[in-house]
């Protein structure tokens, strides 16, 4: 383990690091931070980092950078999260309040932390499978085609055309809308096929052609939205750190661009509380340069996505996570409010 006053060199070499941009030398140490030791004893200390491999040496005759674990330390130990400034949370709120429909708060919500991190921006839509039925509306269009139209809790909507095998008259379709809505609203996704399974046979046997046609659409839409989605923004802000990743950016860009690898980063965030995966941490090879700050984000207690941030790891920590988890909030709040 280390004394505090390593953990103190430690700390004050990653802030530089990330500030400067540049390796940080023992007399830079002293003169920036109030160490309370001659450089003779920061030397010390920097090559017993060194030796446990939490800093290295990027050239000879050069100051010394933070490695993969010496970030990890640095997150688990030493970085608070960083709140926003009364000024920065009002314009979150300013920015978000005027959004209209879940594919805005998504596009809002990219926009927004990749500005406020400067970092590329992911943001997982809602899932069905942890969301809850809202409403469901059944509107007539023709005398045997109606529109079905799926609310979730989280404001997600989903709209499909049903052919009936015959004519259905408005009263019978607001009895079936009732019956239905009775049954499902608040309701988890995963309980519905159970919960309706038996309705056509309280009906009619004129009418359970139709109520059976209906519940299969119903049933089809729930399958069929299962595939997660999500949206990226902020890619160019990557061109910013070139010197950062160590051979070319274009392994970051391609596994920035391949779905499966960005659910795969935002599943493996706890579902509460906040996950950083460093550098090697990262499974898959073209991120191991970079770091990952997620965090679920829902509109109660569970969360029902994921959103976070993709930068190099020469990143500022607590004010990434900060801005992660002040965002997180404010979509809950906003699907909470819907």
């Amino acid at each position: 383990m280390l004394n505090e006053r390593r953990l103190e060199v430690l700390r004050a070499i990653v802030q530089d690091y990330v500030g400067t941009e540049e390796p940080v030398g023992s007399k830079a140490l002293t003169e920036r931070h109030q160490l309370g030791v001659s450089p003779a004893t920061v030397r010390n200390d920097m090559a017993a980092l060194e030796d446990e491999g939490f800093i290295a040496q990027p050239h000879t005759s050069a100051g010394r950078i933070p490695t993969d674990k010496g970030y990890r330390l640095f997150v688990d130990r030493l970085a608070g999260v960083k709140p926003l400034s009364t000024p920065e949370r009002r314009a979150i709120q300013n920015f978000m309040d005027g959004a209209v429909d879940l594919d805005d708060v998504v596009g809002r919500t990219v926009r927004l932390l990749a500005q406020l991190t400067r970092q590329v921006a992911v943001v997982q839509y809602p899932s069905l499978t942890r969301s809850t039925v809202r409403h469901v509306e059944l509107l007539s269009l023709a005398p045997a085609r109606v529109m079905l139209v799926l609310i979730t809790d989280t404001g997600r909507v989903e709209q499909r055309m049903v052919d009936c095998p015959s004519p259905v008259g408005e009263t019978a379709l607001a009895d079936l809308r009732a019956r239905l809505n009775s049954r499902v609203v608040g309701r988890r996704f995963a309980d519905v096929p159970q919960l309706v399974q038996d309705l056509p046979e309280s009906f009619e046997a004129e009418d359970r052609g139709t109520v059976s046609t209906v519940l299969a659409t119903l049933l089809e839409t729930l399958v069929e939205e299962t595939e997660e989605r999500l949206m990226i923004g902020g890619t160019s802000n990557l061109t910013r750190f070139g010197h950062d990743f160590p051979l070319v950016i274009r392994p970051v860009l391609e596994a920035l661009e391949e779905q499966v690898v960005l659910l795969k980063l935002l599943g493996e965030a706890k579902d509460s509380g906040m996950t950083v995966r460093i550098g090697h941490e990262n499974a898959h090879e073209g991120l191991t340069s970079t770091s990952v700050v997620a965090v679920g984000y829902g509109s109660g207690d569970e969360a029902v996505a994921k959103l976070g941030v993709v930068g190099p790891t020469r990143m500022d920590y607590p004010g990434t996570m900060g801005a992660v988890r002040a965002v997180a909030r404010y979509v809950g709040q906003i699907l909470a409010e819907s």
